[in-house]
């Protein structure tokens, strides 16, 4: 019998229409012919879910009783007799009631599909088991139900139903998914857009990974070893050297240009064991692949080049990223090919990236000035002319004759030439001489001896040996003055690459130390003031002690390695006056960034004292005219308007007081010198007293406060205070018949005070500006204060440790969300509890 088909429709979130589309898909494959039934479908009471499922066959479930409720569960024996062509089975995760021939849903599933039954069926992300502590996380509730992945990724096909979380937080506000006594509940904690947002994207990753692995399963089953770029994957070789976080940030930067790039990083580890690293800066590395978001992978090979191209090949790749070969010029140019070239040739249609930086030879250190050549040279001038002598001869006493004279004496003029030129005068020397000796031997009468028989032929000897001392001295001191000009090339490069991260100013001070760590051949160079690090380039002996010091201000430069010569040291004067400078110019940009606060400090006391001038006289003057009034003799005033006249007074002094707590509050916040006592407290503690003092009752505010709610870590008079602005802006633009509603919960830890109101709201780009001080955005009723209530809720928040932000009310209105976190509880909370 052929297995049938298992089809899932995952969703992100409850209401997605996971159900709903697997109804349009029954109602697709009836019309084709097909014999299609409803197994079990969960309509959760949706109108749309239950018409979708009209006009399809429904197998009648099992009706069970489970500790006193009806349990409707699917019914696998009359499917299973029935035997339809597909048969529609919902949630997928949903655990059976006991006493039924299997425990999970699923298991269900598989015995239909070994039927040969086609199954679809659906499942929400949060469902899977590999994902479900990551699920926990994000939401804060575990989900008890769940599905194997192995079972999920050995269905035929997954299809994903996606919604926008604004959507599908409309849906759920217009009662959709949910009754309308869950809605704000749900709003607020699970349909929050943050969880919806990361919730969607673990579902496209985790589809896109098993898209991933069915393409690579496809590849392998036909042999396909050419790339295909579904999607940018870079690999990124890592050495262990210091040129790494280089490569894996450059290696970053491409993988993000293209949407789902992902980034890989592979070190090459030689079998033996033996091969040069940095096991400190390879774990560096490791940790930069993770933050980048990408992985590390380790290969052992003998073949670094094939290695690598075989690594990224099985994963893939699309780019190749390595650094620029190390290796000395003359080795690169007379040796086997590098790395770099054998990857390029290897390679094929993947794309190969040579990174130049500076650990890896981007920037060259500056030439030494010691010696006219260097030993290796010099030693190699020795090497040709111990080997090229006796070549020569060797070839020469084979087809001399005694008219060759001239030819076999400019043979050997050549050689001494070609050796002063690779090893300088003194190997130039050693060739002369012993050409001379040989020429004298093997091709001068009388000949294999060293004697002369005429004085001619001295003559001769002797000026041959004047011209290779001649061009020995011409060769090197040609190369002195190239190693000065490229020094002086060098130290040109430096001071401009000096001058312009100086004049660049953002991380001026690391580049350059970095640079003179370059320049000079350092195994490290740091720049400290006292025992602080302003900046560090290359691994510093932790017991070393620096070869060289340089004072830079009130700091030290210290270089680590060789000892700096004294063309060295001038330029390291210049770079030390830079580093001077580079400081400065960190400090004084310090120093701006510190004068913003002040200024906007400053502009509120301006604003402060505008309004003292306007809003302040207004309730001040109408008190004082209104006392004065009562106190004139020369007119007799009724009861009334002695009572009305002490009213306004009583209104404008209380109106007065309100201003000045505001302004001393925002003077308070401005300063920074806002005292808060940070207690655990029970919510409605704090919103008693609020409605108490605004005066308002269940007429204007209901409360829905969750049972069982931890007590928040805030202070109780700054809170009473945010509540009661809160409160009161939410009444004030309510509609007169509609009340504002408070609730309170909890979710991961934090605990949430939201007030509701149907008001007329704001666009979501003008939210911050609530929250400036002297905003009343576009209310003109001056008589409602300086604009400074939420300006001071949310610093008293913020002095806390919460948050008062704004979300739109769904339908219409403004939700204030208060978020402070739950006070840790202790296990000795309880004075019974401890006795």
């Amino acid at each position: 019998m052929t297995r049938g088909e298992l089809r899932v429709f995952l969703g992100a979130a409850p209401g997605v229409g996971k159900t709903y589309t697997m109804l349009e898909e029954g109602h697709r494959l009836r019309s084709e012919g097909r014999d299609v039934v409803v197994a079990l479908v969960e309509t959760h009471g949706r109108a749309a879910t239950a018409a979708a499922a009209r006009g399809l066959e429904q197998v009648p479930q099992l009706m069970l009783e489970h500790r006193g409720l009806q349990l409707q569960e699917l019914d696998l024996d009359a499917v299973l007799a029935r035997h339809p062509d597909y048969a529609l089975v919902d949630e997928l995760a949903h655990s059976n009631a006991p006493g039924l021939a299997h425990s999970k849903r699923w298991q269900d599933v598989q015995a239909l599909l070994d039927a040969g039954i086609n199954v679809l069926s659906t499942v929400n992300i949060q469902h899977i088991d590999s994902l479900n502590d990551v699920v926990e996380g994000i939401t804060g509730t575990l989900q008890r139900e769940t599905v194997p992945d192995d079972v999920l990724r050995a269905a035929n096909q997954i299809e994903l139903v996606d919604i926008a979380p604004e959507q599908l937080r409309g849906r759920l506000a217009e009662g959709i998914i949910y009754p309308a006594a869950r809605v704000d509940a749900a709003l607020s904690n699970y349909f929050r857009v943050g969880n919806l947002t990361a919730l969607r994207e673990l579902a496209l990753l985790w589809l896109a990974d098993e898209v991933d692995s069915a393409l690579n399963r496809y590849r392998n089953e036909k042999g396909i070893r050419s790339k295909w770029e579904a999607r940018e994957r870079v690999v990124v070789a890592l050495t262990g050297g210091p040129e790494g976080q280089t490569l894996l940030r450059r290696g970053a930067r491409i993988a993000a240009r293209s949407a789902g790039g992902e980034l890989l990083a592979v070190h090459v580890t030689n079998p033996d064991g033996l091969r040069e690293t940095h096991p400190g800066e390879l774990a560096v590395q490791r940790a930069l692949v993770e933050k980048l978001g990408g992985s590390f992978h380790q290969v052992v090979g003998s073949d670094i080049p094939g290695s690598l191209v075989d690594f990224a090949r099985s994963a893939n790749a699309t780019q190749l990223v390595i650094g620029v070969s190390r290796r000395p010029r003359l080795r690169a140019l007379f040796g086997a090919p590098g790395i770099g070239a054998t990857v390029i040739r290897l390679s094929g249609d993947i794309d190969v990236h040579i990174v130049n930086h500076g650990a890896a030879g981007g920037h060259r250190g500056l030439p030494r000035l010691g010696g006219a050549l260097s030993a290796r040279r010099r030693a190699a001038g020795f090497a040709l002319a111990l080997a090229g002598g006796p070549l020569l001869t060797w070839l020469l006493v084979g087809v001399s004759t005694p008219e060759s004279i001239t030819s076999d004496v400019l043979a050997y003029q050549l050689l001494v030439i070609l050796v002063a030129l690779a090893g300088g005068i003194w190997p130039a020397l050693f060739a002369a001489l012993l050409s001379g000796v040989t020429l004298d031997y093997f091709f001068i009468d009388p000949l294999y001896t060293v004697t002369v028989s005429e004085p001619l032929h001295l003559f001769a000897l002797v000026l041959y040996a004047a011209n290779a001392m001649l061009v020995s001295f011409v060769v090197d001191r040609a190369a002195r003055r190239s190693r000065a000009a490229r020094r002086a090339a060098s130290e040109s490069d430096l001071l401009a690459a000096v001058a312009g991260n100086v004049l660049r100013g953002e991380d001026a001070v690391e580049a350059l130390v970095g640079r003179v760590r370059e320049a000079f051949n350092l195994t490290a160079a740091r720049l400290r003031s006292g025992d602080t690090d302003l900046a560090v380039s290359g691994i510093v002996p932790p017991a070393g002690r620096p070869a060289h010091r340089i004072e830079v201000g009130e700091a030290v430069l210290e270089l680590y390695g060789r000892i700096p010569d004294s063309a060295d040291l001038r330029l390291l004067e210049v770079t030390a006056a830079q580093l001077a400078a580079a400081l400065d110019y960190r400090d004084l940009s310090a120093m701006a960034e510190g004068m913003g606060p002040l200024a906007a400090a400053d502009r509120v006391r301006t604003a402060l004292l505008a309004a003292v001038g306007h809003d302040l006289r207004r309730p001040l003057t109408a008190a004082t005219a209104a006392v004065t009034s009562l106190r004139a003799e020369d007119v007799a005033w009724s009861e009334r308007d002695q009572q009305e006249l002490l009213a306004t007074a009583e209104e404008s002094l209380h109106t007065l007081s309100e201003l000045v707590t505001s302004l001393l509050d925002v003077s308070r916040l401005q300063a920074g010198a806002l005292a808060v006592s940070l207690v655990p407290l029970e919510a409605a503690d704090a919103v008693l007293p609020a409605l108490e003092e605004l005066g308002m009752g269940p007429a204007e505010v209901q409360l829905d406060l969750a049972p069982g709610l931890p007590p928040v870590l805030g202070d109780a008079v700054l809170l009473q205070r945010v509540l009661v602005n809160v409160l009161a802006n939410a009444v004030r633009f309510s509609p007169p018949d509609a009340k504002v509603l408070l609730t309170a919960s909890e979710f991961g830890g934090t605990v949430e005070l939201r007030v509701i109101d149907c008001g007329p709201g704001i666009s979501p780009e003008r939210g911050e500006e609530l929250f400036v001080p002297f905003q009343r955005l576009g209310d003109t009723d001056n008589t409602t204060g300086l604009g400074l209530g939420l300006a001071v809720a949310k610093g008293f928040m913020e002095g806390m440790g919460g948050t008062l932000e704004t979300e739109k009310t769904p339908g219409g209105g403004l939700t204030m969300v208060l978020s402070l976190p739950a006070a840790p509880v202790s296990r000795h909370a309880d004075p019974a509890a401890a006795l």
